[in-house]
């Protein structure tokens, strides 16, 4: 729906789009004066009748109506005769106007009887609010909805948590997302209702000053968010961020050095652009504060519901659960005796262990206790502060909100005092779906699954927590981030020797996926690199554990079957290698490529292998019929052997759905033997699908492979990429024997393996030249 729509509607429906589109602010002011345009509208649209009255719910109902936002009307009426005509005579002037409606057609009792029923409905008749028509009538449905609430509420709540949880598990949590939705995910504009109607059941304080100074941030960020998109939308998504940024007034100076952070060195007269890094840190903090006030909300239900547990004196059952911690109603709380003038340091640490193991709260009273009472703990720390930090980290699906309870709190930077730089901190690397600080504790939480894989599973979770400690500074976040992961443990207690590991497990924790992704394999070369830079087979364990914790944290786009078996099968090859000195010989060549007629195509479902006469060209043609059939080629190899060309490929769908296999073997066979006809189409389709995107990049390595040189090729993904730069490449003169294709999300390092020594410099530039051109 379009600004343009509404306007050209108006001369047909009074005026309703020309008024609301005139209201073109974002804030508060702006979200009144839109309600009472609508206002005035719809009381031209009813006519003055006894006992009909139109009532606004929703947005309207709370005067808090976005840009685009939806209409929800109830027409309620006392059993007038006409009703339905009169509903037509409002609703169709709405829908012609281009607005969006959700519109009903009730008594008071039709109406509390669904929300009886219903108590999304419940809900919403709170927000109900007479917009024309019968006063009284309305009187009576807003007055009698909320006495229902306040009466049933403790028995419904547990109804609206069930759909409240499955809501959260569809959209996330918008504190930690990218790309949340501000209204759906959990913290974000869906759960301030429940808040306000926790609050009209006088359950508890729920609209606390810091929750209503969010809702109306979040209130405003969607605002904006619908007048930069020009329509109704609630995902926050990364390309819109700088511009909602600018329309909420968050604006920064460009850096003059992109690797450079800070705005010290902007050029004088620069323009101020949005800082959607600073939005989305203030949506983060925004949404943290109404989950956290959801989550007291909920229990305080709860225990109004269940009752307090007494023992045989009448007392709350107190249930011993650690040192110093209790299990009271249901919430931990300190023991009597950990309360003193001088608090043990390890105390908030060892009452997060607690929560994070039993799965159980911590009482707010108890976290603001210990946010100001808990002293700092010294340097080093003592054991038993270290002993609970790694049994906060390896209590699995306890982890997460135990940490983040004591975040809300500040106890976190008691702790670490780093984690104020990385907490709510963007990543801007599309397969990532966390902000940094809930990626590091997800890498941990993910970690716990795998210590009984190595040998030092304590060393494995504090890994995971610390592996991007580096991101958000200038450089990479690898090398930058080991000396900070070091000090962080030093400073917990760790020996050197362990200071050491936690610093080689931070610098190296891509070099498994990046070179099993990048690299040959077979080469003993890229096995006695990762073997040498590894050391030896526990710290080898650590990094594969660590590998996949990380994946798994980062999201569904870092990880697949294919890179876990290419990962599995380079940690096999380097274990050989640390365990005997000696390095794997290559695998042989398919037997059955070696025999019977020319050309010889074997399909499976994630492998293509083709033998054919030995000619230049052919690993392009192989790779260029793959594209024509919409398969990404993930790795190829090329061979000759006895006078035979082999070309084994492992592929994957492109668009999810296998091409047939019987067309794909007789285009393989028919380009192989030079067909033209096959050849003009992947030339065509080829052409046609060149990406855009930044400027692609080539990088020489010099000594990664035993008989060849390194080109990698850094560019943004597109079909029929690998056909076309080994085109050019053959074209140049250069002889390929293998490839690697990684894809990061919309880019792709594609590493080629080029048979012979270091090329001269003109070389080298003439074929970089060749590249980028086919790119």
């Amino acid at each position: 729906m379009t600004s343009s729509t509404r306007k050209d509607a108006s001369a047909h429906t009074g005026g309703a789009g020309l008024l609301v589109d005139e209201v073109v602010g974002v804030g508060e002011a702006a979200r009144a004066a839109r309600a009472d345009a609508y206002d005035r509208w719809l009381r031209g649209l009813l006519p003055r009748l006894p006992g009909v009255a139109l009532i606004a719910v929703g947005g309207l109902g709370r005067r808090q109506c976005a840009p685009y936002g939806d209409l929800d009307l109830v027409l309620l009426h006392a059993g007038v005769p006409g009703v339905d005509e009169l509903a037509a005579s409002v609703w169709y002037p709405v829908w012609d106007a281009g607005l969006r409606l959700d519109h009903s057609v009730r008594t008071v009792a039709e109406a509390l009887s669904v929300a009886q029923d219903d108590v999304k409905v419940a809900l919403g008749l709170l927000d109900a609010r007479l917009v024309a028509g019968d006063a009284a009538l309305a009187d009576t449905l807003v007055r009698t909805a909320v006495d229902h609430w306040r009466r049933t509420a403790v028995r419904q709540l547990p109804a609206l948590r069930e759909i409240t949880a499955a809501r959260w598990a569809a959209h996330g949590e918008l504190a930690f997302l990218l790309e949340g939705d501000l209204k759906e995910a959990a913290g974000g504009l869906r759960d301030v209702g429940i808040l306000r109607a926790v609050a009209t059941a006088g359950i508890t304080d729920a609209l606390r000053p810091a929750v209503r100074a969010a809702h109306l941030r979040l209130l405003d960020t969607r605002d904006a968010l619908h007048r930069q998109v020009g329509r109704r939308v609630d995902r926050l998504v990364a390309q819109e961020r700088d511009g909602v940024a600018a329309l909420l007034g968050l604006r920064h100076l460009p850096p003059s050095d992109p690797a450079r952070p800070d705005t010290s060195d902007a050029p004088r007269g620069a323009r101020a652009v949005g800082d959607g890094d600073a939005l989305l840190r203030r949506v983060a903090g925004d949404a943290r504060t109404v989950s956290h006030a959801l989550d007291d909300a909920f229990r305080a239900a709860d225990r109004l519901r269940s009752g307090r547990r007494r023992g045989a004196d009448g007392r709350p059952l107190r249930r011993p659960v650690a040192r110093d911690v209790v299990e009271h109603d249901g919430e931990l709380v300190l023991a009597r005796t950990a309360i003193g003038a001088r608090p043990d340091p390890s105390l908030s640490l060892r009452v997060a262990a607690a929560a994070a193991v039993t799965r159980l709260p911590i009482a707010r009273a108890t976290c603001e206790w210990l946010a100001a009472y808990c002293p700092p703990l010294p340097a080093p720390w003592p054991a038993e502060a270290r002993a609970a930090l790694v049994t906060l980290l390896g209590a699995g699906p306890g982890l997460v909100p135990a940490w983040e309870t004591c975040d809300r709190y500040g106890l976190i930077e008691g702790w670490l005092p780093e984690w104020t730089r990385l907490r709510s901190l963007p990543q801007h690397n599309p397969v990532h779906r966390f902000t940094l600080d809930r990626h590091l504790v997800q890498t941990a939480y993910e970690a716990s699954r795998h210590t009984r894989e190595v040998d030092r599973p304590d060393l494995l979770l504090l890994g995971g927590l610390l592996h991007d400690v580096g991101k958000g500074l200038p450089g990479d976040h690898s090398t930058v981030g080991a000396p900070l992961a070091e000090a962080v443990a030093a400073r917990i207690g760790l020996p050197a020797p362990e200071v050491a590991l936690i610093g080689t497990l931070v610098r190296l924790h891509l070099l498994l996926p990046d070179v099993a992704t990048r690299r040959d394999l077979a080469d003993p070369v890229t096995i006695a690199g990762v073997a040498e830079r590894v050391g030896d087979p526990a710290t080898l364990d650590l990094l594969h554990a660590l590998v996949r914790a990380d994946a798994a944290a980062t999201g569904p786009a870092a990880w697949s079957q294919w890179k876990g078996r290419l990962v599995a099968e380079l940690v096999a090859r380097v274990r050989t290698a640390l365990d005997t000195g000696v390095l794997p010989a290559p695998p042989a060549p398919d037997p059955a490529l070696l025999a019977g007629p020319l050309p010889v195509v074997h399909l499976t479902a994630d492998r293509v292998a083709v033998a054919a006469a030995d000619r230049r060209g052919l690993l392009a043609t192989v790779a260029g019929c793959l594209a024509l059939h919409r398969l990404e080629v993930l790795s190829a190899d090329a061979s000759t052997v006895d006078g035979r060309a082999l070309v084994e490929c492992r592929v994957q769908p492109r668009y999810g759905l296998a091409p047939d296999p019987i067309a794909l073997g007789a285009d393989l066979r028919r380009a192989v033997n030079g067909d033209v006809s096959v050849t003009q189409r992947l030339r065509g389709r080829a052409l046609a699908a060149r990406a855009g995107g930044a400027a692609p990049r080539v990088v020489w390595h010099r000594e990664a492979a035993t008989d060849a040189v390194l080109l990698e090729l850094r560019a943004a993904d597109a079909a029929g990429l690998l056909y076309r730069v080994t085109c050019a490449l053959d074209e140049a003169g250069a002889q390929v024997r293998a490839a690697r294709i990684s894809t990061l999300g919309g880019d792709v390092v594609d590493a080629f393996y080029l048979v012979g020594g270091w090329p001269a410099e003109a070389d080298r530039a003439r074929l970089e030249v060749a590249v980028l051109a086919a790119v």
